[in-house]
């Protein structure tokens, strides 16, 4: 085994993925809150801050990560990003104006948020397989579960302004962290770059082929957030049960995806992207039927298990598909991360659709089976190879647009 693979093996980079997975975990879910009790924002000025700040975070997640392709380095700006996470705690912590908090989040909080991208473009140009990139997503899915629980619990024990605190300390952890996998990079100085044994190398292909993937992907993360978005209403209008039941769920679901990506990341090694992918549409079309007409809570919770595969597969196989079909690392990765955030604005017509419908809530996971059914369908028609035409000078020669994914 080389320095390289060795250096993946060791604590560093599951212990970067924890850390950029806690950085999202504290901030993201608080922001709201601190933008109201720190700043006295009104809540048509918390909606316009989160709107103007992911703007930022989606172009940000196209620049920075180009620039790292540019420069063939993606440490050093993994390593900026967590300077500009210690510097947007510093200023959300000592301001008290809004309008200075607002130039903060564009300015420092939109790149700060691209580190975790830039360490997945990271492992994938060391050579990281699939198996590595999924398993240290299962890390970064382990940080989001104990994340928002240990925020609320530092907010309410210590006040507001100490989730800033903490949101520093990760910093100062991942600025230290991304220090010494450049320090162990200099030491290790390989001259080549091998792709992971059984791995195929991403390849420039078809611009459709692209596009098909992208949207595919957006329609997937599409109906997982119209899902988690309408859960708390579903739950209470739709079944007639307390809230509580939703938290219970979406707790359920996010605790089974860890345990799902580290057996993905087994099958993996086995089973073709395409099959896996196929498989985690075929768990999502049956939770969101099943969804439709699901009459109690403990049918909800245990269809939760279809629902962590499925985003499971979305996650971890996603990323890695991704980075073996696009041949820059952090384009990959960064335009993968922003599949989320635009299907998150998609969910809403997909709420607003579905909702209105006979069905009701139920009516919007009904609207999401059928998209899961059509992202399936559009994923998979983009990977299959053109037919040969027949020829006697010579062969056709066999360009798939997705011929990574097989």
């Amino acid at each position: 085994m080389d320095n390289r693979n060795g250096s993946m093996k060791s604590l560093l980079v599951p212990s970067a993925a924890l850390l950029w997975g806690f950085q999202f975990a504290f901030l993201n879910p608080a922001l709201a809150l601190l933008l109201v009790a720190l700043f006295n924002a009104t809540p048509a000025e918390v909606g316009w801050v989160l709107a103007v700040y992911n703007a930022s975070g989606f172009v940000a997640s196209l620049l920075v990560p180009a620039y790292a392709d540019r420069a063939n380095d993606y440490l050093r700006p993994m390593l900026a990003c967590g300077v500009l996470t210690l510097a947007l705690s510093a200023l959300l912590a000592v301001s008290t104006s809004l309008p200075l908090a607002v130039v903060g989040l564009i300015v420092l909080g939109g790149p700060a948020g691209v580190g975790s991208s830039l360490l997945f473009a990271h492992l994938r140009h060391s050579g990281a397989g699939t198996t590595d990139v999924v398993n240290t997503r299962a890390i970064v899915s382990f940080a989001w579960v104990a994340g928002p629980p240990l925020a609320t619990f530092i907010m309410g024990a210590l006040g507001n302004r100490a989730i800033l605190l903490a949101l520093g300390a990760v910093a100062v952890l991942n600025v230290a962290t991304t220090a010494a996998m450049i320090s162990r990079r200099r030491a290790a100085v390989i001259e080549d770059h091998p792709k992971a044994q059984g791995e195929e190398d991403g390849h420039p292909f078809s611009k459709m082929g692209v596009a098909a993937v992208v949207f595919g992907f957006i329609a997937l993360q599409a109906t997982n957030s119209a899902a988690v978005s309408i859960m708390g209403l579903f739950v209470t209008h739709g079944l007639g049960v307390d809230v509580i039941w939703a938290g219970i769920a979406l707790g359920v679901s996010a605790a089974l995806e860890i345990p799902a990506l580290f057996l993905i990341g087994r099958l993996a090694r086995r089973y073709s992207s395409r099959g896996l992918i196929a498989s985690g549409c075929v768990a999502g079309i049956a939770y969101y039927a099943a969804m439709a007409f699901v009459s109690n809570p403990a049918t909800l919770i245990a269809l939760q298990v279809l629902n962590a595969w499925f985003f499971g597969i979305v996650a971890g196989v996603g990323l890695t598909l991704f980075q073996r079909l696009i041949p820059r690392p952090g384009l990959a990765s960064g335009l993968y991360t922003n599949t989320r955030r635009v299907g998150a604005i998609v969910s809403g017509p997909i709420i607003a659709v579905g909702s209105t419908t006979a069905l009701g809530y139920q009516g919007v996971f009904a609207a999401c089976a059928v998209l899961t059914v059509l992202a399936l369908l559009v994923i998979v028609l983009a990977g299959r190879p053109p037919r040969r035409m027949p020829s006697k000078k010579r062969p056709a020669a066999s360009a798939p647009a997705l011929d990574a994914i097989a």
